[in-house]
C-alpha cells in the first residue's frame, strides 16, 4: 500500500493502459480521480476500484481545463489518453492532425499545466509520467501524426522536469512498444504487419496493459526519488537492439 493516502489523476482512464494504471494504483492504496469521455467506462471503473470520475471531453480545451479545476490537488498525475488516425504521409488530413494532437500532445500539456499550477499553489512536491511510445524513437508506416505528438510529449516531459525540479515537482515519460489495447490491435491486427514487429523485441512479445501500469507506479514511487526528465522504454528491449 505504498500510495495509501495520496490521490491520483490518471487521464484516459476508461481503458486501456489509463484503465490498468487506476487498478493498480487503486491496488496500492491511492484515490483514485478517472478522467474519461465514455461515461460507461467510468461506471464500471469506479464499480470496480471507487474513487472518483469526471467525464470530459480532451480535445476541448476549456473542458479539459475545467476537469482539472474538478480533479482538485493531487499527488500525481498519470497522461494516458492517446487516440491514432492511421494515415500515410501522402493522406495526411488536417481533421486527423488536429485530433490527434489535440488529445496527444494538447491535452497533456494543459493537465500537466494544471497539475503543475495546483501543485506549486500547495507547496509544491509530487509527480507526473506521461504516456509516450516507441513510435516517437522509430518510424512506423501510417502514423505520422502520432510520431509527432508521442515525440513532442518526450521532448516537453524533459522541459517540464526542468521548469517543476525547483518545485519539488519531478515529471517522467514511459514510452511503451505495442501494448496490447484496443487501439493497438487496430493498428497491428495484420500478422503480415505484426510478425516483423515481433522478431524485433528481445523478449519476443508485445507489452501487457498492467506491464507499463507498474512501470508508471515504480516512477511515481518513493523508491524513484531522484529520477525526473527520463523517457524510459517499456519495450521488451526493442530500441536496444
Amino acid at each position: 500500500m505504498q500510495f495509501s493516502g495520496k490521490s491520483v489523476i490518471i487521464t484516459g482512464a476508461g481503458k486501456g493502459i489509463g484503465r490498468a494504471c487506476a487498478q493498480v494504483m487503486a491496488a496500492r492504496g491511492a484515490e483514485v480521480v478517472a478522467l474519461s469521455r465514455t461515461a460507461s467506462d467510468l461506471d464500471s471503473l469506479r464499480a470496480e476500484i471507487g474513487g472518483r470520475s469526471i467525464l470530459v471531453d480532451l480535445a476541448d480545451p476549456a473542458a479539459t481545463r475545467a476537469a482539472m479545476a474538478k480533479a482538485g490537488t493531487c499527488d500525481y498525475l498519470i497522461n494516458s489518453a492517446g487516440i491514432n488516425v492511421l494515415e500515410s504521409v501522402l493522406d495526411m488530413t488536417e481533421a486527423g492532425y488536429e485530433a490527434v494532437m489535440g488529445i496527444n500532445l494538447r491535452a497533456a500539456l494543459i493537465t500537466c499545466q494544471e497539475f503543475a499550477r495546483a501543485r506549486v499553489a500547495a507547496g509544491g512536491g509530487g509527480a507526473i509520467v506521461n504516456i509516450t511510445s516507441i513510435a516517437g524513437h522509430r518510424g512506423f508506416q501510417d502514423h505520422l501524426c502520432y510520431a509527432a505528438s508521442k515525440a513532442g510529449l518526450d521532448g516537453a516531459t524533459r522541459v517540464l522536469a526542468k521548469e517543476l525540479g525547483p518545485h519539488g515537482i519531478r515529471v517522467n515519460a514511459v514510452a511503451p512498444t505495442i501494448t496490447l489495447t484496443e487501439l493497438a490491435a487496430a493498428a497491428w491486427s495484420e500478422p503480415a504487419k505484426s510478425a516483423p514487429m515481433m522478431v524485433r523485441h528481445p523478449l519476443n512479445r508485445f507489452a501487457e496493459t498492467e506491464e507499463v501500469a507498474q512501470s508508471i507506479a515504480m516512477l511515481l514511487s518513493e523508491d524513484s526519488r531522484m529520477v525526473t526528465g527520463v523517457v524510459l522504454p517499456v519495450d521488451g528491449g526493442f530500441l536496444a537492439v
